[in-house]
């Protein structure tokens, strides 16, 4: 039997190590569910609510690093996914969302349950599109992936149900995704400036948030040096706080008068891996 896109999909995201994901079973995504019973190797995590879904292919994400997985049916299924959508996408989290769509014949003509996803999820993705043949099929699907795992954070590809039945087409570029993690560093200079500018003060605070996860032991020996205290938000404190002496706890809406304290009474504050949004708990 010939391949169809829905096996096409299913065989992709196994490619990319997606392990699970996250649906509720609908009408539109019948051909997805059937792909995945017949791989055998993924799992359909039937969820209750669309939203559950999306948080937790966020939490997945967010936990191994790797890209997760969730599924939403034409209609309520897509707007239900929008919460968890937007959480994966703040938090940096690579997320594919499979928003099976009604059948692409009915685009337009303000069918049962139709919706714009590509209005729907603009705001919370780096790639939104919707596929209608079976010939682009394979290098838009690769290209949500990518952005989700290179931008990290959201790719969305609309599937019409119908699409999802039809044979595919051969693809093998399109079938291969790139985990990339670029790094982010700072000119020569800048480095040298704030050096100096660390170097000559006397009461540095470092404070940090999940961005700085992986460079819990530099931190924990540029504060020994600097015998500069840690402050974190709620978000790092698991990959911050530990094995750290200088830890001095977690300021912002949740927190404690010793990390407050430190950030308002320094001469240099250093913010690490935050995009810290509480101006009412920056110092002046």
């Amino acid at each position: 039997m010939a391949k169809k896109v829905a096996d096409q999909l299913v065989d992709t995201l196994e490619k990319a190590g997606v392990r699970r994901i996250y649906a509720v079973t609908g009408d539109s995504l019948n051909e997805v569910n059937e792909a995945v019973r017949k791989n055998g190797r993924l799992r359909w995590i039937h969820v209750r609510h669309e939203e559950t879904g999306a948080y937790a292919a966020a939490a997945e994400a967010q936990l191994t690093g790797e890209l997760a997985c969730c599924a939403g049916s034409s209609g309520p299924g897509h707007v239900h996914l929008i919460n968890g959508l937007y959480d994966a996408q703040r938090s940096g989290a690579p997320v594919l969302a499979i928003a099976s769509t009604i059948p692409s014949r009915e685009f337009g003509t303000e069918y049962f349950q139709e919706t714009n996803t590509i209005k729907l999820f603009d705001d919370c993705s780096y790639y939104n599109q919707v596929a209608t043949t079976p010939e682009q099929f394979p290098r838009m699907l690769q290209g949500a992936m990518q952005a989700a795992i290179s931008s990290r954070g959201v790719g969305v590809i609309g599937l019409p149900g119908d699409l999802a039945a039809e044979n595919a087409t051969a693809g093998l570029s399109s079938t291969f995704s790139f985990p990339m993690r670029q790094r982010v560093c700072p000119a020569e200079q800048e480095i040298r400036e704030l050096a100096d500018l660390l170097n000559n003060a006397k009461k540095v605070t470092l404070y940090c948030g999940i961005g700085a996860k992986d460079a819990h032991p530099e931190l924990v020996q540029l504060a020994k040096l600097l015998n500069a205290p840690v402050a974190y938000s709620f978000k790092g404190k698991m990959e911050i706080q530990y094995d750290n002496p200088n830890e001095v706890g977690m300021t912002g809406l949740l927190g404690m008068p010793s990390g407050y304290y430190s950030m308002h009474e320094a001469e240099v504050l250093v913010l690490l891996g935050t995009d810290f949004p509480y101006e009412a708990f920056m110092p002046e």
